[in-house]
């Protein structure tokens, strides 16, 4: 076996032969990182012409020397070869002057149900591969770690159409997934000169929520670098044909009515009709609390469409990944964004693909965290990753270093 760098062609080429790769390591995303002034090197572990592992290495200068980084790798045909690879990677990081080098991996450690009981054991033995060779592990953590999570909430779509897809939700989803699809909205995917509606909608959500944002530039670096790739959509609602579709939905609830009240004329004490009066009844009123609410909203926003929330969404060939996404609090009973995860789900079932990752979640199973609360209504599962683990190949050189920026009152 031998590490070596490879060519864009050669990696994209090793890639199809992974049971599972990472959207961080496609050659989209190594586009991408050239983008955004980060040096990109392919590099794997080989036996004669096949490639047992490969990684997105990927660069910057740092104080001293070089900060390397791996994320979400490497890819393996099989785990047995990441220790012959990873030792390979701390002598050619050493050899390219790196002061750092992190790597993030894929592998999963330990996987849950949607309720966050484990399924499996921990696969206790991925640490000490990387800690055995002098990687420093960050710990199994909660919440965010440096701005990315270890826990992703994720869905198997092998197997489902479009009407399996709805009946797999959970018990609490199928309602609203049917509620959403009242509200006739619509989702479009924005074209690259439309990208600041995208920022526009992200911009605001982070400051609601207090994390930080991407730049208008990093979208539109990212939208030319994965091209049919990625969807940047929004969902939208037309408030005139909101209380139109109301209305005709409350006209078709009126007839019911009229229907059952003719059989209680023939049979006052049938107790199922009367049952269902009430029911319809209710409906009915509620479409008339829904229908003053869009008259009100005609007269703020006029006839326009609105914009009510946005997501990113990548598909590759091993997964389809909701990336970023947003909303506008103001619109929230629209439920805009299951309408957006609909989408996407249908669309990587329309493309061949048989996973969908949410992304993150906390990894707290104590109801306090809202957006595993909304993903839960999908009825996925979820995996944990590994955490991150950094080598220092000089490390008196690091240590040296820093105790000279913190001297300085440099970061």
């Amino acid at each position: 076996m031998q590490f070596t760098t490879l060519s864009k062609e050669g990696y994209s080429a090793s890639l199809t032969t992974f049971s599972e790769v990472s959207f961080l390591q496609t050659v989209e995303m190594a586009e991408l990182l050239n983008k955004r002034g980060f040096k990109v090197t392919y590099v794997g572990l080989i036996e004669g012409d096949k490639v047992l592992v490969s990684a997105i290495l990927y660069s910057k200068p740092m104080t001293g020397g070089l900060h390397m980084e791996i994320n979400s790798g490497p890819n393996s045909l099989d785990s047995k070869y990441l220790s012959t690879f990873y030792k390979e990677l701390q002598a050619y990081a050493k050899a390219q002057g790196a002061l750092r080098l992190v790597v993030k991996p894929a592998d999963t450690y330990q996987t849950f149900d949607t309720d966050g009981k484990p399924i499996t054991e921990e696969r206790k033995e991925f640490l000490t591969t990387l800690i055995d060779l002098g990687f420093e592990h960050n710990g199994l953590q909660t919440g965010y770690p440096g701005g990315e999570p270890d826990w992703h909430y994720v869905k198997d779509l092998s197997g489902l159409d479009e009407a399996g897809l709805f009946k797999s939700y959970s018990k609490k989803g199928r309602p609203l997934v049917n509620k959403t699809r009242t509200f006739g909205i619509k989702l479009r995917k924005l074209q690259r000169d439309e990208l600041q509606i995208f920022k526009d909608i992200t911009s605001s959500t982070s400051e609601r929520r207090e994390y930080s944002d991407k730049s208008l530039d990093y979208y539109q670096d990212f939208y030319d670098a994965f091209g049919d790739a990625c969807e940047f959509m929004v969902a939208e609602i037309n408030f005139s044909d909101y209380k139109n579709n109301l209305s005709f939905q409350q006209a078709k609830i009126k007839e019911h009515i009229l229907a059952i009240q003719a059989d209680l004329d023939k049979m006052p004490s049938s107790q199922k009709r009367q049952n269902q009066l009430r029911e319809y009844t209710s409906q009915f009123n509620t479409f008339t609390v829904r229908i003053s609410e869009a008259d009100e909203f005609i007269q703020h926003y006029g006839e326009e469409n609105i914009i009510l929330a946005g997501s990113l969404f990548i598909y590759t060939p091993h997964e389809a990944v909701y990336l970023f996404s947003g909303s506008y609090t103001e619109f929230n009973k629209f439920y805009a964004p299951v309408a957006l995860q609909e989408h996407v789900m249908t669309e990587a079932i329309k493309r061949g693909i048989t996973f969908y990752n949410f992304l993150g979640i906390q990894g707290i199973f104590d109801g306090s965290d809202g957006v595993l609360r909304f993903k839960q209504n999908f009825n996925g599962y979820i995996v944990r990753k590994m955490g991150t683990f950094t080598y220092y190949p000089s490390p008196l050189k690091f240590k040296l270093i820093t105790g000279i920026k913190k001297l300085l009152g440099r970061s």
